[in-house]
């Protein structure tokens, strides 16, 4: 049975102020592809809180974003994240992290590489504020160093 989760939140919540949505009033700087995407440097970034190996623990207010190589398997990765269930991101990363689906396309030639490393944070239980001074420009200048053409964002 589905359930309409904003009538139901404003229910359970109305003895609070009502939640301030984020307006962002900018344009997006979007920016067309200067080639084919076979011909471009793909890099993955996602907010599940997908960790490598023995890589610290996400937690509550944390900018901060995890490098995950792009050979990375599910026996190398773990998830952390107060947003979501993670019983199923656990049992395969690819359903929030797309490394293997992204090998495979590179390995086609879909892509014309596949970026290493791949980037993941932990979204949705910060502020907006944070991503927007914080985090997104720290790994957009990783990803410019690495010359990276395009980005695939996977929000969990």
């Amino acid at each position: 049975m589905p359930v309409d989760y904003i009538p139901r939140t404003r229910e359970l919540y109305n003895a609070y102020s009502p939640y301030r949505w984020v307006e962002n009033h900018d344009t997006p700087p979007w920016t067309p592809l200067k080639q084919p995407l076979a011909e471009s440097k793909l890099a993955l970034i996602g907010s599940g809180g997908v960790l490598y190996r023995d890589q610290p623990r996400f937690h509550r207010e944390d900018a901060s974003y995890r490098r995950i190589p792009r050979d990375a398997v599910q026996a190398d990765l773990g998830v952390w994240h107060f947003g979501y269930r993670t019983t199923d991101a656990e049992a395969d990363h690819n359903c929030v992290f797309p490394l293997t689906p992204l090998r495979e396309l590179a390995a086609a030639g879909v892509i014309g590489e596949f970026a290493d490393p791949a980037y993941s944070f932990m979204g949705g239980v910060y502020s907006a504020r944070k991503v927007r001074e914080e985090l997104a420009p720290q790994i957009a200048d990783e990803l410019k160093r690495a010359h990276v053409d395009v980005f695939f964002l996977v929000p969990a």
